[in-house]
């Protein structure tokens, strides 16, 4: 086994991708026979970012995200490298419909919808949230030819072109843009769903191609299912998300990984060598040296430290929306509905405050315990973020005023939490990935230390950040060498 001197890297951000940063740094560096020494830096007083679970009186409630897809296996490798595994769950197969509101009335989704895309003509022709015509419309979509050029577009524009407005304002809005709280006439489809203009260029329909993807990736998925015993699309950790939080936290002390909370990296100034060593100013006034950086952090908090270095103008025009999360606790006894799905969303066009409504305890039967209900709701998107800073008594009115209206729901919660998420939510624009792989070029030649990750490179879902941070990992130790 060679041996090499110590190398010392900074992380900084204690969010997912920075956790899984430093963690891979530690066990990539061991594979190789080299010694690594890191330090973790995070701004807030905890780590883990926007994931962030509270348990209380047996109940398993989440604040940030509640699930990551289970096609997507950065994560559930994770969870194996730190035994986790066991504690993996998946979604209630009992709920599975999803409803949409349309004039005050929830409508259950159509069989055969993947990411809205209408598969099954004979169900989508029944439903109740599209006029007969626009359900035509849509159907039509088989003999819209591909657009002729490669530039990027907005997903709504691109949606409407192949699928109707209708089909837009009434199925995909609620659905994709829920994912990012985002207008999707103002994401760029390159960075948000880059999947649509594939199979556009490949089969000249989304419809064929969700189709035929779906023959192919049937039996690789149910097979990747059953290795996990784990039939569901959506997955979890029984005891919350914030469990692979702390695995990766215990992890690291192990290590040796010395976490530095309530610290915040303002100023990252090449010092000397040609690798380049590094000089971190923080908050406290501290300065600190390592041989190499990865950058971990928001949109904005790139752009603040990188921008005497290069151009940040990609980071810059990425815009965040706030959004907020209200969850009700509930005693079973005369709450009176029967929770027959996972939840419900709301087009914009309903002029409600809240989004979406997840009807947890009946989607994850862990997070509730005998004789209790939890539900969960969303406030907040990009064009309508004032209700987020409602006071929580104008907010729990409010929020409760839509569950009666909506599902006739009018029991008295036993508790409610509410968590604000500002500037939480990235906006992609068009341009975004041209404009982030020119940011990124002279990084290696002005900062050849220096390796960015996170939201804004590589999607918003859990395992996206966790892929991503072992991608950094695994090119800060190239640069070490």
């Amino acid at each position: 086994m060679k041996t090499v001197s110590v190398r010392k890297a900074a992380v900084l951000g204690g969010g997912i991708t920075g956790l899984t940063a430093t963690f891979y740094l530690y066990r990539l560096a061991a594979e190789r026979g080299e010694r690594i020494e890191v330090t973790l830096y995070e701004g807030a007083a905890r780590l883990g970012g926007r994931v962030n679970t509270l348990r209380r009186d047996g109940f398993v409630i989440e604040r940030g995200p509640d699930s990551f897809l289970a096609r997507k296996l950065p994560m559930v490798r994770l969870a194996e490298e730190l035994g986790l595994d066991g504690l993996l769950v998946g979604t209630n197969p009992e709920a599975k419909k999803t409803y949409i509101a349309r004039d005050g009335v929830l409508h259950p989704m159509p069989a055969g919808l993947n990411l809205g895309v209408p598969t099954n003509a004979e169900a989508f022709l029944q439903t109740g949230l599209l006029s007969e015509e626009g359900k035509r419309r849509a159907l039509q979509e088989t003999e819209i030819p591909a657009s002729a050029g490669d530039g990027d577009e907005t997903v709504g524009h691109f949606l409407e072109r192949r699928f109707g407005r209708e089909m837009v304002q009434r199925i995909f809005e609620p659905l994709l843009a829920g994912i990012h709280a985002g207008d999707l006439y103002g994401l760029g489809l390159e960075a948000t769903f880059p999947q649509f203009r594939e199979l556009e260029r490949e089969y000249g329909s989304l419809i064929r191609g969700m189709r035929e993807k779906s023959k192919a990736a049937a039996p690789a998925e149910a097979a990747a299912a059953a290795a996990r015993s784990v039939g569901s699309a959506f997955l979890t950790f029984r005891t919350g998300l914030s469990t692979v939080v702390e695995a990766l936290e215990s992890r690291l002390r192990e290590y040796g990984c010395e976490i530095r909370t309530s610290v915040r990296v303002t100023a990252l100034d090449k010092a000397d060598g040609a690798l380049g060593r590094y000089t971190l100013r923080t908050d406290r006034g501290d300065e600190e040296q390592a041989d190499a950086v990865i950058v971990a952090l928001p949109a904005s908090g790139i752009a603040e430290l990188l921008a005497p270095h290069v151009d940040v103008s990609a980071m810059t025009n990425i815009r965040y929306v706030s959004v907020a999360n209200v969850v009700f606790g509930y005693d079973a006894a005369g709450f009176g509905q029967p929770l027959d799905g996972s939840g419900f969303l709301v087009p914009r066009g309903e002029g409600r405050l809240i989004t979406a409504s997840t009807w947890t305890s009946s989607k994850w039967l862990h997070t509730a315990p005998e004789g209790k209900r939890l539900i969960r709701c969303y406030v907040g998107r990009a064009g309508d973020e004032a209700g987020v800073e409602l006071s929580d008594d104008e907010m729990t009115a409010g929020v409760r005023r839509d569950l009666r209206d909506l599902i006739d729901l009018d029991a008295e919660p036993a508790f409610v939490e509410i968590t604000r998420l500002r500037r939480s939510m990235p906006q992609y624009p068009v341009g975004h990935r041209d404009a982030v792989s020119a940011f990124l070029d002279p990084i290696q030649t002005s900062l050849p230390g220096v390796v960015t990750a996170g939201q804004p490179f590589g999607g918003v879902g859990l395992p996206d950040c966790v892929a991503q941070g072992r991608a950094a990992a695994e090119q800060l130790l190239e640069k070490l060498e």
